[in-house]
C-alpha cells in the first residue's frame, strides 16, 4: 500500500465507475448492514450537522441525511472528484424526509471546517486509506462538538487464524479476479497490503485517545473481518 496520497487518489477515481456495483457483489450485499451499523452508532439524530470523512460514492451520507431529516445538513467529504461526482449523481429516497447533502472536496488530513461544527461523523473504508491516521483522527476530533460521536467502519485483520486465512483467500481469490474482469486489477489488489499496515483495534483505540477522544470503543464484526470504531469527542 502506497503513502502517496495522489497515488491513492488516482486508485479511487478509477475504480468510481464500478466502486457501488463491486462492494455489492464483493460483500454479497453485507456491505449495506455494515454501514446502517455505522450510521446507528454515529448517533445521530434529527436536525444534526453530520459529516460523512472520505464519503466515496455517498452511501453512508445518504444514510445520514435520512436520520437528521429536513431540519438538518450533511456534508459528504472525498478527495476524489470522480467518487463525489458518481455520490452527486445518486438517486435520493422519494418517500423519505432527508438532509440536503453537500459534496465537499477535501483531505481528511485538512478539514475546512471550523472547531466543534458537527453534531455527528462517519467514516467508511477510509481510515485504512489515509496517510497519516494519527493527525486524520485530530482533525476529526476538531471538527466535532464535544459529546459529539464517530462512527469509523473499515477492514481488519482477524486475529484467529483460520478467520485470517480466509480473508487473504477471499481477497486473492475472488476480490482480485472480479477486479481484473474490468481492468481493475492493480487497484484492488492493494487491500491485502493495506490491511498489513492497518493499526488493530485495540491500537486504534489508543491511537483516537491520543488524538483527545473522551472515549473509544472497537467492536468487531463479521467475523473480526470488519470493525466499527466508535469515539466520543
Amino acid at each position: 500500500m502506497t503513502n502517496n496520497s495522489e497515488k491513492i487518489k488516482t486508485i479511487f477515481n478509477r475504480i468510481a465507475p464500478i466502486y457501488n456495483q463491486l462492494n455489492d457483489w464483493l460483500s454479497l450485499g453485507q456491505h449495506r448492514i455494515w454501514k446502517q451499523m455505522a450510521v446507528k452508532w454515529s448517533n445521530a439524530r434529527p436536525g444534526n450537522t453530520c459529516l460523512d470523512l472520505c464519503c466515496g460514492s455517498g452511501d453512508l451520507a445518504l444514510l445520514l441525511s435520512q436520520q437528521a431529516g429536513p431540519s438538518g445538513s450533511v456534508f459528504g467529504v472525498d478527495f476524489s472528484q470522480e467518487q463525489l461526482a458518481v455520490a452527486a449523481r445518486r438517486d435520493r429516497p422519494f418517500l423519505t424526509p432527508s438532509s440536503p447533502i453537500s459534496w465537499v472536496e477535501a483531505d481528511a488530513l485538512d478539514l475546512p471546517f471550523p472547531d466543534d461544527y458537527f453534531d455527528c461523523a462517519t467514516m467508511g473504508y477510509g481510515l485504512r486509506n489515509v496517510t497519516d491516521i494519527p493527525r486524520s483522527l485530530q482533525e476529526l476530533h476538531r471538527v466535532l462538538k464535544p459529546g459529539a460521536t464517530a462512527a469509523i467502519l473499515d477492514l481488519h485483520r482477524p486475529k484467529n487464524s483460520l478467520m485470517r486465512s480466509f480473508q487473504q483467500f477471499y481477497l486473492q481469490s475472488l476480490v482480485v479476479p472480479m477486479a481484473q474482469q474490468f481492468g481493475m486489477t492493480e487497484e484492488y489488489a492493494y487491500i491485502n497490503p493495506s490491511l498489513e499496515k492497518f493499526p488493530m483495534g485495540s491500537e486504534q483505540v489508543a491511537i483516537a485517545h491520543q488524538a483527545g477522544f473522551s472515549n473509544a470503543t472497537h467492536y468487531p464484526i463479521a467475523g473480526a473481518m470488519m470493525g466499527v470504531l466508535v469515539l466520543v469527542s
